[in-house]
């Protein structure tokens, strides 16, 4: 078995006096594809943070092999006093790295440098990190929740450029094909600890389920003993001092066993206050348009929403789902066409911006509007501690301030103040983004016993094959179309990838009357620029490392310099090892390269 890239020992690590961590492992060799699961709050983000070296643990050892690159994306991205993102991205490069790679990476992300971090959309944000952890070709890449804000566009992309790299990854995300599609290993972080499959992510959960299920039967048993020695303690002690002493402090241990085992985390108890049921039409659009600075949104756009329907939208950032969404609803008047909303409608809202919550707003303030303790769900007041249980918050985060909640906490704390309104429509603009998979379980199981319509903006290809009967994408020019069944099924009556209509390399512009693209194996495959560039650059770059390790071995032949200077002698192997290793990677890659040349140039023939 290779040497681990990256390995983590026995971590333990204990936040205001409750142990978050108490020994945790990783261990991440070459091509490794690792998903680090677990619930929220679990401690996923910060096992992650230890391995990148940005919080040190109470406990434990973090080793990364000499001369491993690693490059970390955090899940707040952190650009510091940069004044553009190619300045932002030219700052995580490494040593023997271009800028040709910042702003090719860039220019892969929609993005062309010149941009100011302050100004940035969250997407636009994602993106500038991405490019930031990518273009320096890293052997280790550790990312926490990378699909987050981009469009599927964008996520799609994402999975090609990782899976075409050889770079071990460590990833977190909510996203479940993202991380069936990539990962290859599961670890699950479990109350402070972790377990390790070397399967992919799609064979986690019956995986999850069995696990904890034999737990609850190995508790049970421990429950059935103790009742039995507490009968033999009452009425069962005999003559036998020594051996009753032994079997008492054996009771005595069974009992500490059950009083220190942390159980598994309960499952939030989500549902949606329903409303007197609705007219059979919910939605009626004629001809509907809408247009911003001479540029068509929605142009001609005509649909019937009826009464129990699950309607997705889809589509690049900024292509105009929100438009859309809030023109169908009401919210938003049209230019042209008319809109008709149906009788006795209730609607219920999620809106995707997080941070519109006040951040010195407590959880109980802002789940009873500041009156009280007592919360209307359905109409009918009910504690507010006990609703805060059903959205898994403990009783004392009840006075904590909403800027100190996690991003899952702070999604579940929107859809617990959503779903205590009546309705009988749903209205969610990207309800999953930050929550833990088990939460999203039960988010799916509440949408699809709902008795009402939903209307569904969502990035996660997962969620929405689940979930919904028909798919709204656009198609450019303003053009929206309406397909049967989830996602999957829209892809398929297209016949060609949403992804590669409307991205082409540039996630944050809309493609406008292009043609559906070919499959790629009917394209003829060419040199990028960054592998043309690296073809040119390596043999200097090789020639240079080589006589840097030539120079180091002259050092380390001097018979004397062990006894002259041990620890000279120290830096120089470590440096010599660092130099060979580079050495023999850039090697490697020019070699690849080469041959991959020669492969294209004699299909071109």
């Amino acid at each position: 078995m290779a040497a681990p890239l990256l390995q983590l020992k026995d971590i333990a690590l204990t936040f205001g006096g409750t142990p978050l961590l108490t020994g945790a492992e990783l261990s991440v060799s070459t091509g490794e594809r690792v998903c680090l699961v677990g619930r929220n709050g679990s401690g996923k983000s910060t096992l992650l943070k230890i391995a990148a070296g940005a919080v040190e643990p109470d406990r434990g050892s973090v080793f990364v092999q000499p001369g491993a690159s690693l490059r970390y994306l955090a899940q707040e991205p952190d650009f510091g006093a940069a004044r553009t993102t190619l300045a932002y991205v030219e700052a995580g490069l490494g040593p023997h790295d271009g800028p040709h790679q910042a702003r090719n990476m860039l220019e892969q992300l929609g993005l062309n440098g010149s941009e100011d971090p302050a100004r940035l959309s969250g997407g636009e944000a994602r993106r500038a990190a991405l490019a930031r952890a990518l273009a320096p070709q890293p052997d280790i890449l550790l990312l926490d929740e990378p699909t987050n804000h981009l469009d599927l566009t964008t996520i799609e992309w994402l999975e090609r450029e990782l899976d075409s790299r050889r770079a071990a990854l460590v990833m977190i995300s909510h996203d479940r094909r993202f991380l069936s599609n990539l990962s290859r290993s599961t670890v699950w972080l479990d109350r402070g600890e972790t377990r390790r499959i070397e399967r992919g992510f799609a064979d986690f959960e019956n995986w999850r389920d069995e696990v904890l299920a034999e737990e609850e039967r190995n508790q049970h048993k421990l429950d059935r003993k103790i009742v039995a020695e507490e009968h033999w303690l009452r009425y069962g002690v005999s003559g036998r001092r020594k051996r009753n002493v032994k079997r008492l402090g054996a009771l005595h241990a069974l009992r500490e066993a059950r009083r220190t085992h942390r159980g598994s985390a309960g499952s939030a108890a989500i549902s949606a206050s329903e409303a007197a049921q609705s007219g059979a039409l919910i939605i009626e659009a004629k001809g509907i348009g809408k247009a911003y600075d001479d540029r068509a949104i929605v142009d001609n756009f005509s649909t019937r929403i009826m009464r129990g329907d699950r309607i997705g939208i889809v589509g690049p950032n900024g292509s105009g789902k929100t438009t859309l969404i809030q023109m169908l609803t009401g919210g938003l008047a049209p230019d042209s066409g008319t809109v008709k909303l149906g009788a006795n409608l209730a609607m219920a809202t999620l809106d995707q911006h997080r941070d519109s919550l006040n951040p010195n707003t407590t959880v109980v303030d802002a789940l009873t509007g500041g009156g009280g303790e007592t919360v209307m769900v359905g109409g009918q007041p009910r504690h507010v501690i006990g609703y805060m249980k059903d959205f898994l918050f403990m009783p004392e985060q009840a006075r904590t301030p909403l800027g100190k909640l996690s991003g899952g906490e702070r999604g579940r704390l929107m859809l617990a103040q959503v779903l205590a309104k009546p309705s009988n429509v749903l209205v969610l603009d990207e309800p999953t983004n930050d929550l833990d998979l088990e939460t999203l379980d039960v988010l799916e199981n509440m949408i699809g016993e709902y008795a009402g319509t939903v209307l569904l903006i969502s990035h996660d290809r997962d969620f929405l094959d689940r979930l919904v009967s028909s798919v709204i994408v656009p198609e450019g020019n303003g053009r929206w179309i309406e397909y049967a069944g989830g996602y999957t099924d829209m892809l398929a009556q297209r016949g060609t990838d949403l992804a590669r209509e409307a991205f082409k390399g540039a996630p944050a512009k809309e493609a406008r009357g292009a043609k559906p693209a070919a499959p790629p194996s009917s394209r003829k495959r060419k040199l990028n620029f960054n592998e043309k560039h690296r073809i040119e650059t390596l043999p200097k770059i090789i020639a240079g490392l080589h006589a840097e390790a030539t120079a180091l071995q002259k050092r380390l032949d001097d018979p004397d310099l062990f006894a002259r200077d041990r620890e000279g002698f120290g830096q120089v192997m470590t440096a010599l090892g660092e130099v060979q290793a580079k050495l023999e990677a850039a090697e490697e890659q020019w070699l690849e390269l080469e041959i991959l040349r020669e492969e294209l140039s004699g299909a071109e023939k």
